[in-house]
């Protein structure tokens, strides 16, 4: 074949290389705009993933590398005045300069053909010349940009600014310097690359940035500048830039690239062409090189080249976006360091260094247990033989958790008039039991006409007092967890059917679909139904509004004569009070609508009124929704402004969840998903929170919790399917002071055995 890589950076020529080694019959053209020794960037971070790669595919190549590799094993974080070290992190790395040295020498000893300072631009000449092009010309790609239509291209600028800059001094450690200033946060990421040499990139907001007056400044006068700023970390050591054949500013605002398609009849495109992730998770150089070398091989795998192709994108952009939303949450990170900046460096660190969701709790153990045992002893305040974050006890008020493991409310569908029964105390009875710190009623309404369906639980009359005692006793007096009572009015999303048909046979899902009879009056801010198989709810009065209250305060009075050791109050889901703070659902012209200050006022008056009835020693939380998922809908600033106005009025944990407050949305799963909007409200208004939503792991819940995204992780469907999660969670994590139940001591023993064993 007959083939131009347009652009000369590790993805062109790991391409050629690969090319010629399957077939030294390719005729292979690498173009560069540059000159060979030219390169924009300083060092590259190799993982041991692309070496093995790189191995596999050429072995010489990989020789070269690796002996001119720098290794280092210690991340130094700075931050208020400490140093934080964490090891065990294996990093390598080379020149960008000698890393393109050793390619270019390979492809010409293979018969690659390299063309430097020459342009090329897209063409139906250039096309029509060669069998493939190849678009290897980086994330401003003028052939990508020649079609950006056809090759679904979407970018996302981010809003940091950042420049790549060199030191002439070699950092141990990979090292994260945090300055800050008059003018706001600065910081540098720093790694060695040669004996004397590093990479050295500095960041911050675009506000710093302009404040500090960088706008103005020549790379030179940057350069300077960035050295009095780092000064104690350069230790006399000075800062220049390789961009000098730039006019103006070197520095960037990283662009996000994502791709539909990544060819177009005979171009291809590939590298930073096709995708970025952001430099902060060092990965744009090993998807290159890995794009080039499964791009080489599907090339000669027998298949027609539409075949090839389509098998190149499907293998390749799983990979891509496994790092891009890695890249993602890291970019998230250093774009809020106001958010983070507050915490104990030791958290601080622990924080940054599990920022992508690639490096867990347990794996920093494996890689540096000295410094977990830290983190662990400071979040616990246990010195010796700490706990996991998971079992540190927690106090809200007058009231102390054993542990950070929390039931989450889930909707039974089993009461009869919203009485409790059977059901409902062996489903609780067993769940308290399994070693949670805290359990959470389901979703418990006020009044009759406040359910969401027929089977819901109810607080409105005495039998219900009566049927909650019995289940509250009973985990009181069997075992140690606290029981919450959740507390709500199901608003437009009320008198509905069961999910499920009492037809054993009829496996369908009956949710949000009208009671077949009997269906009762709706109740919401605004006459908007739910959906269009659901009723239409009266707008509502004051007078609604009087009723409503009065019915939160009765059902208050109603938990703590039945025993429930905290409440909540539920203002999420698209229930009648999370109806008032979401805009979708809230158009009102009054003092209720309108403004987020307008939307709190009811659902605030109402939580004021739980506030006064409930006795003062006792905790009340406060689910919401963090964001309907919705262009129309809350703002993360909203969901801020919500938490922070729940704490002032006496809030003592904001239950944070997401979505579910209208069928249009579009929310975006995955493990975890909803933690970051936990994390922002915790760490933006100051207030504790529990995080919920796909957490299922031991792992997740302790990499929340140690880095201060939560302060408790509540899970539904693993309660759903193990009640005894929290005992097992101890088993498998060796903990041995989580009891069970007496009664179950030598069943718990013998789990501990079996999973001992499993692990060594």
């Amino acid at each position: 074949m007959r083939i131009a890589c347009v652009g000369g950076g590790p993805a062109a020529l790991v391409f050629a290389i690969s090319m010629k080694l399957r077939d030294p019959r390719h005729d292979i053209f690498v173009f560069e705009r540059n000159d060979p020794g030219d390169t924009f960037g300083w060092g590259v971070v190799f993982s041991d993933q692309t070496m093995e790669n790189l191995r596999t595919n050429d072995p010489l190549s990989a020789d070269k590398i690796e002996a001119g590799f720098a290794h280092w094993d210690d991340i130094d974080v700075h931050i208020h005045g400490e140093t934080i070290t964490s090891s065990g992190h294996g990093f390598v790395g080379i020149g960008r300069k000698q890393l393109l040295n050793i390619l270019q020498d390979r492809a010409r000893e293979l018969g690659v053909r390299l063309e430097f300072k020459t342009e090329v631009d897209p063409s139906p000449e250039l096309f029509a010349a060669y069998d493939l092009v190849l678009a290897c010309d980086g994330a401003n790609s003028k052939l990508r940009s020649s079609d950006a239509a056809h090759f679904g291209v979407d970018i996302d600028v981010r809003p940091n600014k950042y420049i790549w800059l060199g030191a002439n001094k070699a950092f141990e450690a990979f090292t994260f310097a945090f300055e800050k200033t008059e003018h706001g946060w600065i910081w540098a990421h720093a790694y060695k690359f040669e004996d004397n040499a590093s990479t050295f990139i500095v960041e911050c907001s675009e506000a710093t940035w302009r404040s500090f007056g960088f706008d103005r400044m020549s790379q030179d006068e940057t350069c300077r500048a960035a050295e009095q700023l780092f000064a104690k970390y350069l230790n006399g050591a000075t800062l220049d830039t390789n961009a000098k054949h730039l006019r103006g500013s070197a520095w960037l605002n990283f662009p996000r690239i994502v791709c539909e398609t990544w060819h177009k009849g005979n171009l291809i495109l590939m590298g930073d062409a096709a995708h970025t992730a952001h430099f902060s998770i060092g990965s744009g150089t090993k998807l290159a090189i890995e794009d080039a070398i499964k791009l080489a091989a599907v090339l000669h795998g027998g298949k027609p080249l539409a075949e090839a192709l389509a098998e190149y994108h499907a293998e390749r952009q799983v990979e891509v976006l496994k790092l891009q939303n890695a890249a993602r949450n890291s970019t998230d990170w250093f774009e809020n360091i106001d958010r983070y900046a507050n915490l104990e460096p030791l958290q601080f660190t622990y924080s940054l260094l599990t920022r992508s969701q690639r490096v867990s709790h347990e794996n920093l153990r494996v890689r540096d247990k000295n410094y977990l045992g830290r983190v662990e002893s400071w979040f616990s305040g246990i010195e010796q033989n700490p706990p996991p974050p998971m079992f540190a006890p927690l106090n809200l008020r007058d009231m102390e958790v054993a542990n950070r493991v929390v039931v989450s409310p889930m909707c039974m569908y089993s009461a009869v008039d919203g009485e409790v029964n059977d059901f409902h105390l062996v489903h609780y009875g067993a769940r308290a039991s399994g070693g949670a710190g805290l359990i959470f009623t389901e979703m418990t309404d006020v009044s009759a006409d406040a359910r969401i369906t027929p089977g819901c639980a109810g607080m409105y009359d005495a039998k219900h007092v009566a049927a909650w005692k019995r289940i509250v006793d009973y985990v009181h007096t069997n075992t140690s967890a606290k029981f919450a009572l959740q507390l709500a009015h199901a608003g437009r999303k009320g008198s509905t059917r069961k999910p499920w048909s009492e037809d054993a046979n009829d496996k369908r899902d009956y949710s949000d679909q009208r009671l077949e009879s009997d269906n009762w009056e709706l109740i919401a801010p605004s006459p908007l139904a739910w959906s269009v198989a659901n009723a239409t709810p009266r707008e509502m009065t004051r007078a609604d509004m009087d009723r409503v209250k009065a019915d939160f305060v009765r059902a208050t009075l109603m938990g703590e004569q039945a025993g429930f050791d905290m409440l909540e109050l539920h203002c999420g889901h698209g229930y009648l009070l999370s109806s008032f703070l979401t805009p979708i659902s809230n158009q009102r012209p009054d003092a209720y609508g309108g403004s987020i200050e307008n939307r709190l006022r009811f659902p605030l008056e109402v939580f004021e009124a739980m506030r006064g009835a409930w006795p003062k020693h006792k905790p009340i939380s406060v689910r919401i929704s963090a964001t309907d998922w919705h262009d129309d809908g809350l703002t993360a600033e909203d969901s801020v402004a919500i938490a922070e106005a729940f704490a002032q009025a006496g809030a003592d944990l904001i239950d944070v969840s997401a979505g579910q407050t209208t069928p249009l949305a579009k929310p975006v799963y995955g493990r975890m998903f909803q933690t970051p909007f936990c994390d922002r409200i915790r760490n933006e208004a100051r207030v504790k929170t529990m995080a919920v939503g796909n957490i299922f792991e031991p792992d997740h819940v302790n990499s929340i919790l140690a880095a201060g995204r939560a302060d408790l992780c509540a899970l539904a469907r693993p309660h759903l399917m193990d009640a005894n999660w929290s005992l097992r969670a101890a088993a498998e994590l060796g903990y041995g002071k989580l009891a069970p139940p007496k009664q179950y001591r030598t069943g718990y023993a013998q789990m501990q055995r079996t999973l001992a064993r499993k692990d060594s």
